[in-house]
């Protein structure tokens, strides 16, 4: 709330995304009223928020929809960047931020707040890389506007789930010694996500002549190597021994760390060339409107301590993959198999279940991630391996969350599309692939009784190579999805409410233990997070 007691109106963009998913919640604390603009406001339905917070359609390039959701609107926060490469996204970055100012300034929009990147000082411009450079320039657009702009420049942010900190995790814990690009040797400022929520808050209630950009870091100044040597400390690993070498370009750079890490080099790529500059705050002005209390912002090694812990108790609020892969399908799944686009291939299995719907549910929801596919561990494997080397997301994202799912969540190389708790499950593949293809797994009562299994798979080719692929992998069917079908069936009769267990049925803990279909009870993630 203002000074005064009054709430304000936001509008946040990227709500489905890492950070505009943890400033809903936040601003909601602190007694705003939140409206969420979004391609797919179901991918909002199912967070802990959503039925505090308003959502709305539309899509940040378009002005109709902008428009409409920018009414009786005080503060607009700006959270969205296109994640593509080549030239086209610093276009749809730059149309995006100017329809996004000229529609807050039609509607009287009190404050503008965008979080952007930290860049360096005395650097050219032509010298920074495009991700860079079209951060820099969304900023500049809306300082431009005659609506006040808030604009937060921040390096490295450290939380649970977010890119940077994943690939900083993975990195450390996969590779004892490393023979790393040059980079590792450059300063940079990294900061907490809490401390990045708090300026995003708190910038809500600045003075109406304050229009400027802000760099906000943490105390701490590393380089990359220091970093990777204080999350080895921090997470109780051995002394990691770091080998630099000067030819690992960024375009290297971010293949490799999409081969060590989850994150994809499509991602890896903008994380990797932000790291070329020195890039360190030089000033902290925030402090004067959003002023710092004891300990903030917090230390490196906190901000390290509180992401870890978060990681282990399956607490992620949201992950850098919650919001869409570049480059993936979006399109819903049809519902109509003979719907006007064209041929739509299906796999189609039923398998009757000695359980309870119940039990089986908790087998589907729980697929995935560690808990595996329960099929051919090894086709699964070289599937997610191939599609790495493609440039997709591959297998490695895993689950937010080990027990519960959410529409908009990401699960290996699927997303989740929608979810009827108790009977199905669709999953969206976001995997590189010549077509759209859909999983989905039912929890369903028999026409006699009893619990059946039904699962589906769905296919729509795009072209000739699109049919050549499905009739290519039509073969190793019976093997993959028979077979899942079967080991989902077991492992929920193994479980709680089926009527066998594992102890009494050899096979079952044969394929329990051989796919890795561990259970793990955690808490589910709290609204609120480090």
């Amino acid at each position: 709330m203002t000074e005064d007691g009054r709430r304000l109106h936001c509008l946040v963009t990227g709500a489905s995304g890492y950070i505009g998913g943890r400033l809903v919640p936040e601003l909601l604390l602190a007694g705003h009223r939140v409206r969420c603009l979004a391609r797919s406001p179901g991918k909002l339905r199912d967070h802990p928020w959503a039925r505090d917070a308003e959502t709305v359609r539309g899509d940040v390039t378009d002005p109709a929809s902008v428009a409409a959701a920018m009414r009786g609107i005080d503060v607009a926060y700006y959270l969205v960047h296109a994640l593509a490469t080549g030239s086209r996204f610093e276009d749809t970055d730059r149309r995006a931020a100017r329809v996004f100012a000229e529609q807050a300034r039609l509607a009287g929009v009190k404050r503008i707040v965008y979080l952007g990147g930290l860049t360096p000082q005395h650097v050219p411009e032509e010298s920074l890389s495009p991700h860079l450079r079209s951060r820099a320039e969304v900023g500049e657009i809306f300082l431009a506007s005659p609506v006040p702009a808030t604009v937060l420049r921040a390096a490295v942010v450290i939380g649970s789930g977010s890119a940077s900190f994943e690939m900083l995790r993975y990195l450390t814990e996969r590779l004892p010694v490393m023979v790393t690009p040059s980079w590792v040797h450059t300063r940079t400022q990294p900061i907490g996500v809490r401390d990045v929520l708090r300026y995003l808050v708190g910038s809500a209630t600045m003075p109406d002549d304050v229009d400027r950009a802000f760099d906000i870091g943490g105390p701490d100044v590393l380089t990359y190597r220091d970093m990777m040597l204080r999350y080895a400390a921090v997470a109780g690993l051995r002394r990691r021994f770091i080998v630099p070498v000067p030819i690992l370009t960024p375009r290297l750079s971010s293949h490799w760390v999409g081969l060590v890490t989850p994150v994809p080099a499509a991602l890896a790529r903008p994380l990797t060339e932000s790291l070329r500059h020195e890039v360190v705050c030089h000033e902290h002005d925030i402090a004067r409107y959003v002023p710092d209390g004891p300990g903030r912002p917090l230390p490196f090694d906190e901000a390290l301590a509180l992401a870890l812990r978060r990681v282990r108790q399956a607490q992620v609020a949201t992950r850098w993959s919650s919001a869409s892969v570049p480059g993936a399908p979006s399109d819903p799944l049809p519902t109509d198999p003979d719907w006007a686009g064209g041929s739509l291939y299906q796999d189609e299995r039923e398998r009757p279940v000695e359980a309870s719907r119940e039990a089986l549910w908790r087998v589907i929801e729980g697929i995935g991630g560690e808990n595996g596919w329960y099929s051919s561990p090894l086709a699964w494997a070289v599937r997610g391996w191939l599609d790495r080397f493609a440039g997709g997301v591959g297998l490695r994202r895993g689950r937010r969350d080990t027990e519960r799912l959410r529409v908009g969540d990401s699960l290996d190389f699927w997303r989740v599309e929608e979810i009827e708790p108790g009977r199905l499950l669709r999953l969206r593949a976001e995997m590189r692939l010549p077509g759209l293809a859909w999983l989905e797994m039912y929890a369903e009562t028999g026409d006699r009784g009893g619990t059946v299994y039904r699962q589906r798979a769905l296919f729509h080719p795009r072209g000739l190579l699109g049919h050549a692929y499905w009739w290519s992998v039509a073969p190793f069917h019976s093997v993959v999805f028979g077979g899942m079908a079967r080991n989902i069936a077991r492992a929920a009769a193994a479980g709680p409410g089926g009527r066998r267990t594992a102890a009494h049925d050899p096979r079952v803990r044969r394929v329990l233990a051989g796919l890795g279909a561990r259970r793990r009870r955690t808490p589910s993630a709290p609204p609120h997070q480090e």
